[in-house]
């Protein structure tokens, strides 16, 4: 080893030392703070870090009821845009239901139409009616005997029957009735059986 090599290695040694000696001096001096301590000022010590760890749990709690608070606030957004999605549709398909209500008393009515004629009526209505179950409307057609549902009809008339049976049961259907993706957009109109 050059003396160079030996001079440098020995002023190094001599700084780790006084390096090692300063942090030794120094954690003296904390040790002795905290020795010093009174009884009361380790008191105080406990009294704030109980405080801290008290507004610690107190600002996670709140961060965590929060993050559940957004959490479930997306999901609502997430349902009501589904929702909306869904039913956005229900304006415009109103508007095309008295369409399908003509083409029904129109088939009603069909004396003296040429048979190639009506199929392709027939045709088109059936087209027409697909492109709505394909958009998630289902049609509402009671059946004569059926009980009424106020939830799927609405009475129009109450017919006076004989038999206590019918009562309650619908006569005819004057109008269809619309579900749009499973909510009723409109109601069947119906004739409903009333015994006295």
């Amino acid at each position: 080893m050059t003396e160079n090599n030996k001079e440098n290695q020995n002023n190094n040694e001599e700084k780790d030392e006084i390096i090692e000696d300063d942090i030794s001096i120094e954690m003296d001096e904390e040790n002795n703070k905290i020795n010093s301590l009174s009884d009361e000022g380790l008191k105080k010590i406990r009294e704030k870090l109980k405080k801290c760890t008290e507004e610690k749990q107190e600002y996670l709690e709140g961060w965590q009821r929060a993050k559940a608070d957004l959490i479930n606030a997306k999901r609502d957004f997430e349902d009501q845009r589904k929702d909306f999605v869904k039913f956005a549709k229900g304006d415009l398909i109103l508007q095309i239901i008295p369409v399908l209500d003509s083409f029904d008393m129109a088939f009603s009515n069909t004396n003296g139409v040429p048979e190639s004629w009506l199929k392709g009526i027939e045709y088109i209505y059936n087209q027409f009616v697909a492109v709505l179950r394909d958009n998630g409307v289902e049609q509402i057609v009671p059946k004569k005997g059926d009980d009424f549902d106020i939830n799927l009809h609405t009475s129009v008339e109450g017919i006076l029957v004989e038999n206590e049976n019918e009562s309650g049961k619908i006569i005819s259907v004057m109008q269809k009735g619309y579900l749009l993706n499973g909510k009723v957009i409109r109601e069947a109109k119906v004739r409903v059986g009333e015994y006295k």
